[in-house]
């Protein structure tokens, strides 16, 4: 039954935090889909993963370290493919390799033992505190709050650059406060699926609610609802089987994603003949 799900607390705030984080996976996936900047998302993803050494390292909650090191992370790419004229894959290789590397060598200087870093690469939202949801919150307004207020420059970047860059549009910057919602983004989701994972839920409810929506807030209002579903569903699965939380809601997402294709390949193949 679904009300299983709220039969503990550990199980009420993974609810409320796969809630939380379809609102940023939502919003922020369909600027993601719509650029196609997933490898970018991707790498910041895996970047992040020095912070999370950072934050152990420094004896905090780790998602203390996980903020400003993927923040800075989004700017760097950003700035050295933008301005360095450094290759975007380049730059995003070498950000990803490096934050792993400082991720691992960080813990390993930890006294005590080593974390679990299961967790935080592959997901373990039942895991997630009182406190984590708080952040999340508030890291759900920032992100509904500049997406709001910069709505149209983010929406003038993301389907004609270069006409918005002639109309004064400060583009470089814009597409730099993007850069800083996805890290913000991944900080989010990150305890839902992990690192691994990131970028599946980040891209897979956008892709579907773009087969099906005429607008760009369509499409956000839809991939929030199917994010949600997913992630409701999916941990529904996990409580039941006995699976990894993060992998199962990939999994399931993933599924309907390779059904919603072939049902258009099937329908169109019969109009066709």
């Amino acid at each position: 039954m679904v009300t299983d799900l709220f039969a503990y607390e550990f199980l009420r705030n993974a609810v409320f935090a796969s809630l939380l984080a379809s609102i940023a996976c939502g919003i922020i996936g369909s600027y993601v889909v719509v650029n196609k900047i997933g490898f970018i998302s991707g790498g910041i993803a895996h970047t992040a993963f020095g912070g999370i050494g950072l934050g152990y390292y420094l004896g905090i909650n780790p998602l203390f370290g996980v903020i400003p090191f993927s923040l800075f992370a989004a700017v760097a790419i950003g700035l050295l493919s933008r301005k360095a004229r450094v290759a975007e894959d380049t730059a995003i290789g070498a950000f990803w390799a490096v934050g792993m590397a400082a991720g691992v060598i960080l813990i390993g200087l930890t006294p005590g033992y080593a974390p679990n870093l299961f967790s935080y690469l592959f997901g373990n939202i039942l895991t997630v505190p009182a406190d984590d949801l708080r952040m999340i919150f508030i890291l759900d307004l920032c992100i509904a709050a500049l997406t709001w207020l910069f709505s149209k420059e983010f929406l003038a970047i993301s389907f004609d650059e270069e006409y918005a860059e002639v109309s004064g549009v400060k583009t470089t910057l814009f597409y730099l406060l993007l850069l800083c919602l996805i890290a913000l983004t991944v900080v989010i989701l990150m305890r839902v699926v992990g690192i691994v994972l990131v970028i599946a839920l980040l891209t897979i409810p956008a892709a579907i609610a773009r087969l099906f929506s005429r607008s760009l807030g369509a499409m956000m209002l839809l991939a929030t609802i199917l994010s949600a579903l997913f992630s409701l569903a999916g941990l529904w699965i996990s409580y039941q089987l006995d699976l990894a939380s993060g992998a199962a809601i990939i999994v399931l997402a993933g599924s309907v994603f390779l059904l919603v294709h072939m049902a258009r390949f099937v329908i169109a193949s019969v109009r066709g003949r």
